[in-house]
């Protein structure tokens, strides 16, 4: 292991004016952003506010605790959110001159080609080309990238005619790139600032399917921040999705993922009661954890299409061989056995309407278990629909996914648009409704006097892998956001004073004393006030600290924690984002301490602090500053006592053996 080195970055070779006696102590949790799928994973996050306060020669000590980030194991809470609901970057929280001469990557979602979407004026495409124009207004080189087939429009394959039609609805010219691999950062620095370009089609590269790294780094070479916005892929590890955040300085969700993002959280923060759930479609087996989960949160489950066939064979009723899912049995005797332990009521149809499989045009009403051979079900019969009518009608929350449709038939359903208008007269009567995927929206929006009542999740493969307790790929590979506004004047008694914002472990700043340098003289033993935030302070740092009343003095970055099952992402411990956010933040005369006990950690960090620091950094260098060794180390900390790692790292060597570190530099805070 390396001794402990240090250095410091400044914006003036001197220390000018130092810390304040009773400057306060903001403390972020460092997560590196190396490998964004495992970034937050297994971490149980809380903030402590705590405050110090002095009466007479007594000190008080007032602590308030507050929730933040939910861990993993935490499970769901009863909105269902947890860690499934990470608090993300949104393109709204990013100030505007950050934008300006940045190049963005713009993942669309390919909807808005759709004829129909542009004809009625969809939301969802407003707020599409929202994004799109958002960035062009703020000055920013905008890159389109997406995935199109002819069944999303026949009529535009090519990118030539997608950027035609782009370059008719945004108003402004869209310029078809045609070779991914060929797209280079100098390409982008000659665009003139009214061109908008589109590359290829996606759909095309199988390396975009595998989330090919090669390929993601191709794709985002030259790009400084990526924008999501299709979250209608984001149950789906794809190279433009999750494989490009890795090599963007800030991976941020556009105004459309925002709003489909929105309409699924709302799904499951509203609470009322009774809360039932009508599930269409088939794949039992498949959505089994989903049942399972659902059983364990609504009042009563529904099953209005093939997944009923698998209820009605687990509790014995007569099933058509060709209506049961093999394999399904033993998750559906599992359902039935929980739902009866909550005494939660399974419905499933009680009648048929049936089709003739030799006479297409002949249809018979049969009960469930009494179909006769030579007869198909493919419509709820209407004692089936009484009776999900009666239980709905005492409803203050449904949510319905999934076809109305049973076995193999393709005949319009009409239990779907009886379905649709029995929701329909429940809206009068706020009863809140989630109506999810293309089917029954179509559906709904057929029978509703006024579609805004409801609350339309858009993809039910999301909303399906959401239920299953699965984290989305493609919502987790953005940055993180810290989700509270701090109010400092709560936080601190004084927050007039400077600040010294930690970024690392809370355990590297010694939590009783410090030393306070105050034109020269040591005082010891001052006790700081302290605020500690649990967030990716890579994503976060300038939205939290840009608000804070006073200076920001001194910045210190100590000890990060390589990846070392990832030599790739091995040394990056600090990203060009943070120290922009540093750079522009920090004081007249503040300062920037780094640390490490491994050289090349401490190394990158400098380089990077130099490269990314926009010429408003620079290392000191004066040798007759005692302070400084002759290579730019520090011969001491600036906080005169020992961090815990350094004390850590120091006690380890003096256990190996190491004849150049002495009980002297451990009792004095010193390092060779």
């Amino acid at each position: 292991m390396y001794l402990i080195q240090k250095w410091l970055v400044t914006r003036s070779r001197y220390w000018g004016r130092q810390c304040a006696v009773a400057c306060c102590v903001c403390v972020l949790e460092f997560v590196p952003k190396t490998a964004v799928s495992t970034a937050f994973r297994g971490s149980r996050s809380h903030i402590w506010q705590s405050d110090v306060r002095r009466r007479g020669n007594k000190r008080e000590r007032q602590t308030l605790c507050f929730k933040g980030f939910n861990s993993p194991k935490a499970g769901f809470s009863d909105g269902a959110e947890g860690d499934a609901f990470p608090y993300i970057q949104t393109l709204r929280e990013l100030p505007k001159e950050e934008l300006l001469g940045k190049v963005v990557m713009v993942r669309f979602d390919s909807d808005i080609l759709l004829p129909e979407k542009n004809d009625k004026g969809d939301s969802s495409f407003t707020s599409a080309l929202l994004t799109i124009k958002y960035l062009h207004e703020s000055g920013a080189k905008v890159l389109l990238v997406s995935s199109w087939s002819v069944k999303i429009n026949s009529k535009l394959l090519a990118a030539e005619s997608v950027a035609e039609f782009l370059s008719s609805v945004l108003q402004l010219k869209v310029v078809p790139v045609k070779s991914v691999s060929g797209y280079v950062q100098s390409k982008v620095e000659e665009i003139d600032k009214s061109n908008i370009l589109l590359l290829e089609n996606l759909s095309q590269f199988k390396e975009e399917r595998a989330n090919c790294s090669k390929f993601a780094e191709h794709l985002s070479a030259g790009v400084d921040i990526f924008v999501n916005d299709v979250f209608s892929q984001c149950h789906k590890i794809l190279a433009s999705n999750v494989g490009v955040t890795c090599f963007c300085c800030a991976c941020v969700a556009g105004f459309h993922f925002e709003e489909d993002l929105y309409q699924l959280k709302k799904a499951f923060r509203t609470d009322k009661k009774p809360y039932v759930a009508i599930i269409g479609g088939g794949n039992f087996l498949d959505k089994a954890a989903a049942l399972h989960f659902l059983a364990s949160r609504c009042d009563g489950l529904i099953f209005a299409g093939n997944m009923a066939f698998q209820i009605m064979h687990a509790l014995g009723l007569r099933v058509p061989a060709k209506f049961v899912e093999h394999g399904a049995l033993e998750e559906a005797l599992r359902l039935i056995q929980f739902a009866k332990s909550r005494n939660m009521p399974i419905l499933f149809p009680k009648d048929f309407w049936c089709i003739n499989d030799q006479l297409q045009n002949q249809f018979e009403i049969f009960p469930s278990d009494s179909i006769l051979d030579g007869w198909s079900p493919f419509d709820l019969g209407p004692q089936s629909l009484d009776e999900i009518t009666s239980l709905l009608s005492k409803c203050e929350k449904i949510m319905w996914t999934g076809p109305v449709i049973f076995g193999f038939a393709n005949h319009e359903s009409g239990g779907a648009s009886e379905l649709a208008q029995i929701l329909d007269k429940l809206t009068q009567s706020n009863c809140f409704i989630t109506v999810v995927g293309n089917v029954t929206s179509k559906a709904v929006m057929k029978e509703s006097s006024s579609v805004s009542v409801y609350n339309v999740v858009k993809n039910a493969a999301v909303m399906w892998e959401f239920l299953k307790r699965r984290k989305l790929p493609g919502l987790m590979a953005l940055d993180r956001a810290y989700p509270f506004e701090i109010d400092w004047h709560a936080a601190y008694t004084d927050p007039a004073q400077p600040l010294f914002v930690d970024i690392g472990s809370a355990r590297t700043i010694n939590r009783k004393r410090i030393v306070s340098v105050q034109n020269g003289k040591e005082e010891k033993g001052t006790e700081l006030s302290r605020y500690f935030i649990a967030t990716n302070a890579t994503s976060s740092f300038r939205s939290i600290v840009s608000s804070y009343p006073g200076e920001i003095v001194l910045v210190s970055i100590q000890c990060p924690n390589p990846d070392f099952n990832k030599p790739e992402h091995r040394w990056r411990m600090v990203q060009k984002s943070l120290i922009e956010g540093i750079g522009d933040l920090l004081a007249s005369d503040g300062k920037v301490f780094l640390q490490s006990d491994i050289e090349p950690v401490a190394l990158r960090m400098k380089e990077q602090f130099i490269e990314y620091g926009k010429g408003k950094l620079a290392v000191v260098q004066d040798h007759k500053d005692t302070a400084v060794g002759q290579e730019e180390w520090l011969k001491e900390n600036p906080f005169g006592v020992q961090s815990d790692w350094e004390q850590h790292v120091l006690q380890l060597l003096l256990i190996l053996g190491d004849e150049k570190v002495s009980e002297g530099a451990l009792n004095h805070g010193q390092a060779p």
